[in-house]
């Protein structure tokens, strides 16, 4: 029988069960990239459409980019979106799990209550909160009203003046849009963040406890300090989450956005692909998400850098 120092030492046998991965990956994810990076430079005239040549110049669609004026708000509202996301998400995520972690009954059952949003497809979700905020008889609007923060209207209908999934309207709609998102996600970073705190050790708070520190101080000083790294893990996960932000916001809200105000970058990116055929343009905004997605996952890694010390 072989010492187990010589058997790690032979590296064939790893190369050999790493190649249906490698295949893998290869055919479903750097194939396709690639050749979506080429179709950039591709004048395509619809979808299963053979390209007709090059582009005239070849950078035609990058130059785009650049005067689009849909695609910055686009982007203004994806960079919108990805603080709301760290700033809410995590931070309820993180306040749930100090609250759940502090208590010893019923644990488990918040713990599934929290999660259940995940599990829930993106078209149900974007289907009930519709009917959450809906016009007439929305559940948003029958409360206000019921607190007298809403006045009916003059005509005979009595019905509520808000419309919460108007896209005209400037003050509510960019709240109907984020308020769901940030909802479903939540009880993801929850789990991980649970699971970062049942990893300290009680030792430690039993210990700080003899040492007079109260609930606060343990939060500040023992918890957040040993939760930092997986604290960086859920805010650069926040990060690339919400530039990939599609399903939500367009089965609420679909296309033709008046006054294009209420655009994503993949909202936008799918309707210049599917609803426009314009394939050549939309893979240079899907190129486009990518490079954010790593530059933005990159700063995130630089600001929350990941430590050792605890």
């Amino acid at each position: 029988m072989q010492p187990t120092s010589t058997i790690y030492k032979k590296k064939a046998p790893l190369l050999v069960f790493l190649i249906p991965a490698f295949a893998f990956l290869g055919v479903y994810l750097f194939y396709p990239f690639i050749q979506n990076v080429i179709n950039t430079f591709l004048n395509i005239g619809g979808l299963g459409r053979s390209a007709d040549g090059a582009n005239t110049p070849f950078y035609m669609n990058y130059a785009e980019l650049l005067r689009d004026p849909k695609l910055r708000t686009a982007l203004k509202n994806t960079l919108l979106l990805t603080l709301c996301t760290v700033v809410f998400q995590v931070g309820i995520a993180l306040v749930l799990a100090l609250l759940v972690d502090s208590i010893h009954r019923g644990a488990r059952i918040f713990r599934t209550i929290y999660f259940f949003p995940i599990v829930i497809s993106a078209t149900a979700l974007g289907l009930m909160f519709n009917l959450i905020f809906l016009y007439k008889g929305g559940m948003v609007n029958q409360m206000l009203f019921s607190l007298g923060k809403l006045h009916t209207e003059t005509r005979a209908s009595g019905r509520m003046v808000v419309d919460w999934i108007d896209w005209k309207d400037k003050d509510h709609f960019m709240t109907t849009m984020f308020l769901p998102v940030i909802w479903q996600y939540v009880g993801f970073y929850f789990v991980i963040l649970m699971t970062g705190l049942s990893n300290i050790s009680e030792d430690v708070f039993e210990s700080a406890s003899l040492d007079g520190a109260g609930g606060w101080q343990k939060v500040r000083y023992i918890t957040l300090p040993l939760l930092r790294n997986t604290l960086c893990t859920c805010l650069v996960l926040a990060v690339t989450g919400a530039l990939k932000v599609f399903d939500l916001p367009w089965v609420m809200f679909g296309a033709g956005m008046p006054e294009d105000r209420g655009w994503l970058t993949g909202t936008y990116m799918y309707d210049q692909t599917f609803n426009k055929a314009n394939i050549d343009y939309g893979s240079t905004i899907a190129v486009l998400i990518v490079v954010l997605g790593v530059v933005l996952s990159n700063v995130s890694k630089a600001l929350f850098r990941q430590t050792d010390d605890y």
